[in-house]
């Protein structure tokens, strides 16, 4: 028998094969039941090359064969195991789930868990989070709901989070037997409970919330990417690279052109223009600006784009990778773009020299789903842009009517301003940052400008990583903090920004995880960021006649490391013991800090 041909699946067919592999879906054992939706699509050549050997061979993006599947038949023969990816350890099959969590309530989840929904669990007792993350099923990203919910089981006094690739397969009534079937079969006939759905006005805990956050950020802050599509000489690289330029001027975002010539040349050399080369340009093109959307910034791309199936590729491509994709349709009808062309392409093409030419011998398939249609006859350049910065506007993606950065004309004109203090000489920077700054942090910073008193030349502020914005302090924790003479009123929370971290002379975290975050965007801030229980240790090994940036500069080099065992405790909702606990290690380890940040410096010290 011939080998058996290799094929990658989808991603839903992915799940689909580890789920059927795990015995999750069981009763299901195999691909292309009577009725099943859990199906394996080969190409053609794949299944006529499946056919002649009985098999098929299934493998990961990167090409590690994970199973043989039989053809005809749908049989599946495992031949290893997913072994890479985030939360890897949290895949566990029905029998390993039996084996370490037989008697809880199992409880599936697709979405992060509101406040509410946290307290309906904590009255299951010990429970496992079901969370189902296979292709097209969580409301969050995967692995924003397996964050989101190993947050929501750091809440409960006893719960477990297990990732189940169950993949959506289109049909919502379908997809939900689908979910109790599996659920069931995890449970094994142990308790299932069904959360009930969340009320518009339910608010997510704050270490939830800066998941949630982070995953589903607002559209100002999304990556984006800008899809012009239209005929050849319709205008759309022209506004493209008008909207570019507009994007630049503005300088509040990363701006990237995928324009169809420097693409060729830098991206798809060896290319031709048949039709199959020209939809393998548009994916790369996709591919690399899904990338671009997934790191926050902004990708202008305008290739003729002709073909739906095409376009919805990059659509999925870039709204897998976190990002917005928006559609511009240059409706330029094909008798203008006939007349514009300079090039003489038209005319080759009606001639018969230039094969499947887009609009003549090749159809152009005008999108049903654009977010802005502009038709650039007999219109300049500014008001064609016109229409698609305001759809913009509207969606809330860009707002280009915003200030753009001072002009070096304008800043020329303006009054030359006060330079800064020398470092030396105004008063030291501490930042304290916590996920949602309303706990930990603020508590830092009050407490610690109490202890440091008012003629101190010291500065103390807060943020959190994600955390709420514009909140009060936490009441619980409030009460901590006035029971040692401190007090919160007025007190609002804030997100840490790159600008704060980088004013601070010395940023001290709650956590090392907090640590980590400002340091994976921030990675020179290095010698300035610690946990404070890091940051107090040092205190304790060093010179004790060092002070102030004296004593930051000393401990920036010589420093233990930032163990998670000095972690100060996250108190939220855990009720008051758990607030005072985490209280009184932040007081001890104040205590240990702020004296010597506060203290004067020896002027031989300072150099």
């Amino acid at each position: 028998m011939p080998t058996p041909p290799q094929y990658c699946p989808s991603p839903r067919e992915l799940d689909d094969l580890e789920l059927l592999v795990t015995g999750a879906l069981a009763p299901l054992t195999r691909f292309d039941e009577p009725g099943s939706p859990v199906t394996l699509t080969l190409p053609p050549e794949v299944a006529s090359a499946a056919a002649a050997s009985g098999a098929v061979e299934l493998v990961d993006p990167e090409g590690l064969p994970l199973a043989r599947v039989s053809v005809p038949g749908g049989s599946v023969e495992a031949l290893t195991h997913v072994q890479y990816g985030p939360f890897r350890s949290h895949y566990l099959s029905p029998a390993q789930v039996r084996e370490a969590y037989a008697g809880r309530t199992f409880v599936p989840v697709t979405d992060a868990l509101t406040e509410a929904q946290v307290e309906e669990v904590r009255a299951l007792g010990p429970v496992v989070l079901l969370a189902y993350v296979g292709a097209g099923t969580p409301a969050l990203s995967p692995v924003g709901l397996l964050r989101a919910s190993l947050a929501a089981a750091a809440l409960l006094p006893d719960a477990a989070v297990v990732a189940v690739p169950l993949a959506s397969h289109g049909d919502a009534e379908l997809d939900h037997r689908l979910g109790v079937q599996v659920a069931r079969t995890y449970a094994a006939g142990d308790p299932l409970h069904a959360l009930a759905e969340p009320a518009d006005a339910d608010a997510y805990p704050p270490s939830i919330a800066a998941v949630v956050d982070f995953d589903r950020p607002e559209p100002a802050d999304q990556g984006l990417v800008l899809f012009f599509t239209g005929l050849s000489g319709s205008g759309k690289s022209t506004l493209a690279r008008a909207l570019m330029d507009r994007l630049l001027e503005q300088g509040t975002r990363t701006v990237t052109s995928l324009d169809g010539d420097v693409v060729r040349r830098n991206l798809s050399a060896g290319l031709t223009f048949s039709k199959a080369d020209r939809e393998t340009n548009i994916r790369r093109i996709g591919w690399v600006a899904a990338e671009i959307s997934r790191h926050g910034g902004v990708a202008v791309c305008s290739p003729i784009a002709p073909f739906d199936e095409t376009r919805q590729q990059v659509r999925a491509m870039v709204e897998d990778a976190g990002g917005a994709f928006f559609l511009v349709h240059v409706a330029t009808p094909l008798e203008e773009c006939e007349r514009r062309d300079r090039k003489g392409l038209y005319a080759k093409a009606r001639r018969g020299e230039i094969p499947e030419f887009t609009g003549i011998s090749s159809p152009y398939e005008e999108p049903a789903d654009a977010d802005v249609r502009v038709d650039t006859t007999g219109r300049t350049i500014d008001d064609a842009l016109g229409d698609v910065v305001e759809a913009l506007r509207e969606s809330g993606y860009l707002d280009l009517a915003a200030p753009a950065v001072e002009s070096a004309a304008t800043m020329a004109a303006a009054p030359a301003p006060t330079p800064a203090p020398a470092v030396a000489d105004r008063p030291l920077r501490v930042l304290f940052v916590c996920t949602a700054n309303i706990c930990r942090s603020p508590f830092m910073e009050l407490l610690a400008r109490r202890l440091a008193g008012t003629d101190a030349s010291v500065t103390f502020a807060s943020a959190g990583t994600h955390g709420f914005r514009d909140h009060p302090m936490d009441e619980v924790m409030s009460a901590t903090l006035a029971a040692r003479g401190a007090e919160a009123a007025g007190f609002r929370s804030r997100a840490v920004t790159r600008q704060m971290v980088d004013e601070a002379d010395l940023v001290l975290t709650a956590e090392a995880a907090h640590r980590s975050f400002i340091l994976d965007e921030q990675p020179a801030a290095f010698r300035k960021v610690f946990t404070l229980g890091q940051f107090a240790e040092a205190v304790r090994a060093a010179d004790p006649t060092l002070t102030g940036r004296a004593l930051i500069t000393t401990i920036s080099g010589r420093r233990g490391a930032a163990s998670p065992e000095l972690d100060v405790a996250d108190p939220y909702r855990r009720g008051a013991e758990a607030a005072e606990r985490a209280a009184t290690d932040i007081e001890e380890l104040l205590e240990v800090v702020v004296p010597r940040l506060a203290a004067p410096e020896r002027a031989e010290a300072r150099g």
